[in-house]
């Protein structure tokens, strides 16, 4: 069995599975009469020809950990955003997109610590788990693809394959 190593959630770090929306360390211009920073394009949303943006919010519940990883799921039509509302920690387990097919090689599996200050965009394509959330009841304001074709692929590890995530 293999533990993955939960990393702080840095822009490099995230880099190949998309980008981390926050403030900190960012450029930004003043707007509205010199009262408001804009942190302008944190994040690209992703999206095919056919789909639609669409502003969603997630209501999650804690998993139990250690969390055994026994799936990932892509969209591979859109990114898909989350942001956390209620000023909370959450965890990331990502995969790089690989070469397109339904198949991820377990050792480029990694997982991360969201700052209660931090959100994530996952782009297109890249294999993560659903939300998990370290509160129950916490609320994601989510940045997604709405459209036509299924924008949601899961894999399945084999059961010889066994990854999981503990709490420090």
């Amino acid at each position: 069995m293999k533990t993955l190593k939960i990393e702080p959630l840095t822009k490099e770090a995230f880099a190949p599975f998309g980008d981390v929306i926050e403030s900190e360390g960012r450029d930004y211009f003043m707007i509205n009469n010199g009262s408001t920073r804009r942190y302008h394009k944190l994040g690209d949303v992703q999206l095919d020809e056919q789909g639609q943006g669409i502003i969603n919010i997630f209501r999650a519940d804690t998993l139990e950990y250690p969390l055994p990883i026994k799936m990932l799921e892509r969209h591979p039509f859109g990114s898909q955003s989350f942001i956390p509302l209620f000023g909370h920690e959450f965890l990331l387990v990502v995969a790089p997109v690989g070469d397109g097919s339904l198949n991820i090689d377990p050792s480029t599996v990694r997982a991360f610590r969201a700052s209660a200050r931090q959100g994530v965009n996952y782009h297109s394509g890249v294999w993560h788990h659903p939300i998990m959330a370290l509160r129950d009841g916490d609320e994601f304001l989510v940045v997604d693809r709405s459209g036509p074709g299924n924008n949601c692929d899961e894999f399945y590890f084999d059961e010889s394959v066994q990854l999981t995530v503990e709490l420090d």
